[in-house]
């Protein structure tokens, strides 16, 4: 069997088809924030909560993911996520008021956040772990590519209709999605999975998005109780869930699966990867605007090089970790993460320089995030795929969110000053030193795959 024999092009093809979806919705819906608010009589800073409940949810839904997979099987969750996402999109274009309009936020996120781990242990069970490194690359380039495209895509859908094409873009797109879906996607075979662990769902789930929560206050300059009771109701949640989960012959999530040394390092690497990745996300847009003084559309296709970089070298990192392996691709990217981030703290590039530095960027970040992702499923049997995939996805957004909030918060601590950007940029640097530490881990005897 190939690589892309017919029957895993299918599947990889619905799949991608979900995540980016997911992936777009989270982006797209940013850059119409104002126009949403001042439709709909709300203040901006009330408007936030249409980005912050779809994380919020996005958040709590993964705990079960796990447990829901091996339940019903793999392809009816990833079906009820996509129909569930696309209701939920109707839901958020016809809303009359904020309130409405975030609670089918909140909707669309918990179905966002099945949709990706579980089409990513589908995936891995379908082609096994000598072929993973390409298909898990394809899924990664639609997972890159989403937060870079989804501010074009939504300043051109503002710029030619309304805010609620925003959601109703999604529409068609899901319909396609759900046909393709209940065609190719193999359902699964359920299994006893025991009887759901509620209290640790609530557990996770509380503890993760309280966590969130707290660092996205944070990064927003809130002080106080309202980002010190939040970062410790998710560190005490969190705590309890690994405690009860620990004790359980069937926890929701087996995290025992971290007693694996090779996973354990992989899901660090993954995590810091993922910092660097929003860390990244985050500040360009504020660099070109802030300092720069471009607009929000030159911003937009100036920083489309980086996404489309970042989609074209994932591919190939998945090529080269089937061939040399996760670490030393990994390595390899870790390093020009490092040293791409240097010149903006130590100069001022213009504009061809900084095109080059954001193409070399976007490709560091292919090589870095993907074999760390390939590395963690590579090193489970396929029966643990879904709990793999929960954990892994858990923690690239717990560390999405504190990337983001360390250049949050050294930008409004130095902002205007000359330092700001300077030293944003060294703390970027900084992260990919961090992750190159648990990347030379990987390479240190080196599976095949």
């Amino acid at each position: 069997m190939t690589v892309w024999d017919p029957r895993t092009r299918r599947i990889a093809a619905v799949v991608v088809l979900g995540a980016l979806l997911s992936m777009l919705d989270a982006t797209v819906v940013a850059v119409g924030l104002e126009s949403i608010a001042t439709d709909l009589g709300a203040e901006l800073g009330a408007a936030q909560w249409i980005a912050h409940s779809y994380l919020l949810a996005l958040a709590v839904a993964l705990p079960a993911c796990g447990w829901l997979g091996r339940r019903i099987g793999g392809g009816r969750v990833w079906l009820a996520a996509l129909a569930g996402f696309t209701a939920a999109s109707v839901l958020c274009a016809v809303s009359p008021t904020l309130g409405l309009l975030v609670a089918a936020r909140a909707l669309q996120g918990v179905a966002a956040g099945f949709l990706v781990p579980t089409g990513q242990a589908l995936l891995g069970q379908a082609v096994g772990p000598e072929r993973l490194g390409r298909v898990m690359a394809l899924l990664g380039a639609v997972v890159s590519l989403g937060p870079a495209l989804g501010p074009v895509l939504g300043g051109v859908l503002l710029d030619v209709a309304s805010w609620p094409w925003l959601f109703l873009v999604n529409v068609p797109i899901g319909v396609v999605g759900l046909v393709a879906g209940a065609r190719w996607l193999p359902r699964g075979t359920p299994s006893d999975a025991g009887p759901l662990d509620l209290p640790g769902l609530l557990l996770a789930g509380v503890g993760l998005s309280a966590l969130v929560y707290g660092v996205t206050a944070w990064s927003e300059q809130v002080s106080g109780a309202a980002v010190w009771g939040p970062l410790a109701a998710g560190v005490a949640g969190l705590a309890l869930f690994v405690r009860r989960t620990l004790r359980r012959d069937r926890p929701l999530t087996d995290l025992r699966l971290f007693a694996q040394r090779r996973y354990a390092v992989a899901t660090v690497t993954s995590t810091l990867t993922g910092a660097s990745l929003f860390g990244t996300v985050l500040v360009f847009p504020l660099f070109l605007q802030l300092d720069r003084g471009v607009s929000v559309v030159g911003t937009g296709m100036a920083l489309l090089s980086y996404g489309l970089a970042t989609g074209v070298s994932t591919p190939v990192a998945g090529r080269l970790v089937d061939r040399f392996g996760a670490g030393r691709v990994s390595v390899s990217g870790c390093v020009v993460l490092t040293l791409t981030a240097i010149p903006f703290a130590l100069l001022d590039p213009d504009p061809v320089l900084l095109q080059v530095l954001l193409v070399l960027r976007g490709i560091a970040i292919g090589f870095a995030a993907i074999p760390a992702t390939v590395a963690a499923y590579a090193a489970v049997r396929p029966e643990q795929l879904p709990d793999a995939t929960t954990q892994l996805n858990a923690l690239q957004r717990i560390g999405g969110a504190v990337g983001g909030a360390l250049v949050a918060t050294v930008l409004a601590t130095l902002l205007p000053g000359p330092s700001a950007f300077p030293a944003v940029f060294w703390l970027l640097a900084g992260l990919g030193a961090a992750a190159l530490v648990p990347a030379l881990a990987l390479t240190r005897r080196e599976p095949a795959y």
